[in-house]
């Protein structure tokens, strides 16, 4: 398995795929390795065939952690070990369902940040608010990446390896400016135990766990909860889907155009056609 695995490790890293989707499909194919204490290489379609029903009916995964298997094997047997085969059947994609993200109002975000303790931890779920970051873009932020003069923050290789641009406001760049008086970081703009290294995103889920419990309303929040709000507060204040899918760094302006769902504003000032009827049929007389 171990020369298997360095060629995997080599194909992905030729395709740039990022480091968290590399330790997910080692990962993921291990486990399928294990499972039948085989090497993929001596494994063929049935065991696929096998080892995706123990998945889902013995081990009861969810939608999105069978895809997670069926994509790294996709990968190890269609580029690693050149198999031609018809892999629409042997390993389908998952039809994933669809659900709309719970988005937290103004007033909640605002009560929401005011429950969290701990200074650091305050501030980075402020900027994942604030500039619609994900977690692990606002834990990688370095100092430098702050420019005050152009107030813009830098996004260094973020999700699909891209930089780009987010708006730097000046209510958060004075939140930031006294993060900085407490920390004085140097490299890191959240270091965490070891200044070497930032904040793990796990201390910040516990954070926010914590300041859920101080909160008035019952929806669960995480970081990414902030970035939904982030997007979902702009399209309701009149700001472009064009426009919110460049911050958000989305690739597909169809992932972005989906907060049109949820921007109750949107919804509620839309206009339905009914009411454009110049006389409403329920008033009038039946012949």
């Amino acid at each position: 398995m171990s020369s298997l695995r360095d060629r995997m490790i080599q194909d992905m890293r030729i395709r740039n795929l990022s480091d968290h989707t590399q330790a997910s499909y080692v990962q993921q194919v291990s486990l399928f390795a294990r499972h039948f204490s085989k090497s993929p290489e001596l494994l063929g379609p049935e065991q696929i065939r096998q080892y995706q029903v123990y998945l889902v009916e013995e081990k009861h995964l969810a939608a999105a952690s069978i895809q997670s298997a069926v994509s790294a094997l996709r990968f190890l047997y269609k580029n690693s070990l050149q198999k031609d085969w018809a892999f629409d059947n042997i390993l389908p994609l998952l039809r994933m369902p669809r659900q709309l993200p719970v988005v937290l109002s103004p007033e909640q975000v605002q009560e929401f940040l005011g429950s969290v303790q701990h200074i650091g931890h305050r501030t980075i779920l402020t900027v994942c608010y604030a500039g619609g970051l994900r977690i692990a873009e606002t834990l990688h932020l370095k100092t430098e990446d702050i420019d005050s003069h152009r107030m813009v923050i830098r996004i260094e290789q973020g999700k699909g390896n891209r930089d780009r641009y987010v708006m730097l406001s000046a209510k958060l760049l004075e939140t930031l400016r006294t993060w900085w008086r407490v920390e004085r970081p140097r490299h890191w703009l959240f270091p965490g135990d070891r200044p070497d290294r930032p904040t793990t995103a796990h201390t910040v889920q516990r954070a926010c766990q914590q300041a859920r419990q101080l909160c008035s309303f019952s929806k669960r929040v995480t970081p990414h909860s902030l970035r939904h709000a982030f997007a979902v507060h702009l399209l309701e204040s009149g700001t472009d889907v064009r426009t919110i899918q460049l911050l958000l760094g989305h690739r597909s302006l169809t992932t972005t155009a989906r907060y049109l769902q949820i921007a109750t504003t949107k919804v509620c000032e839309t206009i339905s056609p009914f009411d454009r009827l110049p006389v409403n049929p329920s008033d009038s007389s039946i012949q």
